[in-house]
C-alpha cells in the first residue's frame, strides 16, 4: 500500500509540474557551470512548527549551492536578529553573506534578504527598497566569477498582486540603470499564477515569468510555483529543480529551488574574444 501511495503521489506531483504554463522536465539541458538557488526558510520554523536553525543549515549545505539566496533569514519585529549561525555555514558549506548595510546591527539580511557566495568575487551591491503594502527588499549584486559576470537579483515579493505588479517593475527599473550583463532573479516572488493574470507579467520580455515556474509550496506536497529562478537572456538558465529531500519537506514550508547556470556560453556567445580574456584574467 505505501508503494502504490508514492506511485500515485509521484504521478500527481509530475502532472502538477508538466502543468501548462509551468516550466516541463524536457526544457531542462545538461550543462551550466555555476549554481544557483534559493531558499525560504520561513524563518527558521519547520512545518511540525518547530524553531531548527541547524535543521535549515543542513538542507542548505544539501543543496552545495555556488550562491545562494535566503528568505526571512531575520526575526520580523523587535531587534530583527539573524536567525542562523553563519559561522558554520562558512565552516561546512564554504559560504559567506555578501556584505549589505543591515536594518540593526544583529540582522542577516535586507528586509529578510540574504546572498550567500561560496566562489568567485562580489564587485557591487545595490539595496532596493521595493514599493507595495508591506516593507519587502531586494538585493542586487554584480558578482566576478572565472566564467564571467553575473548579476543576481535576489527578492522577496509581497501577498498582494497589485504589489508584486509594481515590485516586478521596480526590479526592472534598477537592472535597466546598470550595464548590460547575464542577470538572474530569483527568490520567493509570491506568485502561483502563469500568464497575462500573472503579477510577474510586467517582467516579460526581459525575463521570462513561465521559465523558471516550477511547484515549491507547500514543502510536503508542492503545487505552487511561489519561488522562481529567471533568467536574462532566457537561456542563461539550463536547468531548474526543487530541491525535494525528506529534510526539505520539514524544515520549511517552502521547498528550495536550483538553476544550474550557463555563464560561460553565454558570455562567449556574446562577448566574444574579450570575454575569454576577461576570464583568463579572473581564473590567473
Amino acid at each position: 500500500m505505501r508503494k502504490l501511495n508514492e506511485k500515485v503521489s509521484a504521478a500527481a506531483l509530475s502532472a502538477i509540474r508538466n502543468r501548462r504554463g509551468h516550466r516541463p522536465f524536457s526544457a531542462n539541458r545538461d550543462g551550466g557551470d555555476t549554481v544557483i538557488a534559493s531558499y525560504n526558510v520561513h524563518k527558521c520554523v519547520g512545518v511540525d512548527r518547530r524553531f531548527d536553525p541547524e535543521r535549515v543549515a543542513e538542507v542548505i549545505s544539501e543543496i552545495d549551492a555556488d550562491v545562494i539566496a535566503i528568505q526571512e533569514a531575520d526575526k520580523r519585529f523587535g531587534d530583527r536578529s539573524g536567525l542562523l549561525d553563519l559561522a558554520s555555514l562558512e565552516r561546512d558549506c564554504g559560504l559567506v553573506p555578501v556584505p549589505i548595510t543591515t536594518l540593526s546591527s544583529g540582522s542577516h539580511g535586507w528586509h529578510g534578504n540574504m546572498l550567500m557566495i561560496r566562489k568567485g568575487t562580489v564587485q557591487n551591491v545595490r539595496q532596493l527598497k521595493l514599493p507595495g503594502v508591506e516593507p519587502r527588499g531586494a538585493l542586487v549584486v554584480n558578482f566576478e566569477f572565472p566564467t564571467g559576470r553575473l548579476r543576481v537579483v535576489a527578492a522577496h515579493f509581497g501577498l498582494l498582486k497589485r504589489s508584486r505588479e509594481l515590485q516586478a517593475k521596480a526590479v526592472l527599473a534598477s537592472v535597466a540603470q546598470e550595464e548590460e550583463m547575464p542577470t538572474v532573479l530569483i527568490g520567493d516572488l509570491n506568485e502561483w499564477r502563469v500568464g497575462r493574470k500573472s503579477s510577474l507579467s510586467p517582467l516579460s520580455p526581459v525575463f521570462d515569468p513561465a521559465s523558471g515556474a516550477v511547484p515549491s509550496f507547500p514543502s510536503r506536497f508542492p503545487v505552487l510555483a511561489l519561488d522562481r529562478v529567471l533568467g536574462h537572456p532566457h537561456d542563461l538558465v539550463a536547468a531548474v529543480a526543487v530541491h525535494d529531500s525528506p529534510l526539505a519537506r520539514i524544515a520549511s514550508d517552502h521547498l528550495p529551488i536550483k538553476a544550474h547556470i550557463d555563464l560561460q556560453a553565454i558570455w562567449e556567445r556574446s562577448y566574444g574574444s574579450d570575454a575569454q580574456v576577461r576570464m583568463t584574467a579572473v581564473s590567473s
